[in-house]
């Protein structure tokens, strides 16, 4: 872990010449302010001032300045930003002006779910596979043709995935996979189980490189839900495992799914994805039955795959509710329901199904008195 003192003194050792203060608005989009290495100590201690007003889902006119305060274990240097001296960037937690930790943060929510968590004895790992498409830069011409687990030279996209990748372990942020999809141009890159903060972070910086690489590539990186009308969608299949009662917070998640859907798929577009091409609206689960709602994996350590969220959640607020979702799961001792071995897309008129639109999703949201319990208003009134 790295102090506000490794990290001054990081600063003035290596020649840094800009410091990017992250931070995230409630839909999960990342925003930032660069200070200059002699303005740091300032704000680690006082802190940056910033118009809330101005940021989806933040405060209004009346009431809009907030606090940035660098989070500095989130120090990593930018590789692609280093020739006349380095970039670093730090992800920052949001003070009100009376500081206190701003209620709508969502980086700030999933910190507290945590902590529940560990006050029940519970602890959660989370690991993602993020989908992508590569595009011509300006158009929705695939870079390649190639399929699933396809190698060059059907593959074009393997060496900007290997730059993607290269980058990412030069921040700290450790691939585990990566591969060509099955939709043309499409690709995969999986991670492994972290802590549920460090994933969301990791998740974060994870679409910023791939986005900047495939500018740098001349190409568009397409993290939306359906971006083809006639090949496969994008999804973010969440990795989840806990050190015990792993059942019952499975079955919290399946029971409270109708409601947080909208925090996992907040898109128009990822309402088109359900239901097509192995990406699940059936609520259900699994062994190695990749037409389930949730999966079993049939190799390495337990743990269930979530198989509905598409990358347009907020990862932060999209754990949030998954945990408390599953927390409650194990707080009432909620029984799982039997898993099933059938392809669910062809035969699923026995399960319930998850929203069937993006006002379907809105609607059960609005109405929960869960979502309600742990989603700020502001946060809630912005996806609605």
């Amino acid at each position: 872990m790295y102090t506000k003192e490794d990290v001054l003194e990081f600063v003035e050792e290596q020649n840094v010449k800009f410091i990017r203060c992250a931070f995230f608005d409630v839909l999960g989009t990342q925003k930032n302010v660069s200070i200059q290495p002699s303005q740091l100590k300032r704000a680690f201690e006082t802190g940056i001032s910033f118009d809330g007003s101005a940021v989806t889902g933040f405060n209004d006119e009346s009431h809009s300045d907030l606090i940035l305060k660098p989070d500095p274990n989130t120090m990593t240097v930018l590789p692609w930003r280093s020739i006349d001296g380095l970039v670093i960037r730090m992800y920052c937690t949001i003070y009100d002006t009376d500081g206190s930790l701003y209620k709508n943060d969502t980086r700030y929510l999933l910190k507290q779910a945590i902590q529940k968590a560990k006050d029940m004895g519970v602890s959660i790992h989370v690991g993602n596979e993020f989908e992508f498409y590569l595009f011509e830069q300006g158009t929705k011409n695939p870079m390649d043709q190639a399929g699933y687990m396809d190698i060059a030279p059907d593959d074009c996209g393997e060496d900007v995935r290997r730059q993607i990748c290269s980058y990412l372990s030069a921040m700290d942020v450790e691939p585990e996979a990566s591969h060509h999809e099955q939709g043309p141009g499409q690709n995969e890159i999986d991670f492994r189980h972290q802590d549920p903060l460090i994933a969301a972070d990791h998740a974060a910086t994870f679409r910023w490189v791939v986005k900047t690489v495939a500018q740098s590539n001349g190409l568009t990186a397409d993290f939306s839900p359906k971006p083809l009308e006639d090949q496969p969608g994008n999804g973010m299949h969440m990795h989840i495992s806990t050190n015990k009662n792993m059942e019952a917070f499975l079955a919290g998640i399946l029971r409270r799914i109708k409601e947080i859907t909208l925090f996992l798929n907040p898109g128009a577009d990822s309402y088109l994805r359900l239901g097509q091409q192995k990406a699940p609206r059936y609520i259900s689960w699994g062994y190695a039955n990749r037409s389930a709602l949730v999966r079993i994996p049939a190799v390495g350590t337990k743990r269930f795959e979530l198989r509905s969220p598409d990358c347009l959640a907020n990862s932060y607020l999209a754990y949030t509710v998954l945990i408390y979702a599953g927390l409650e799961g194990i707080e009432n001792q909620t029984e799982l329901m039997a898993p099933t071995d059938k392809n669910i897309e062809v035969d699923g008129g026995v399960f319930e199904h998850l929203p069937l639109s993006l006002d379907q999703a809105k609607e059960m949201a609005s109405h929960s008195v869960f979502v309600k319990k742990y989603v700020p208003e502001n946060v809630l009134k912005s996806y609605l």
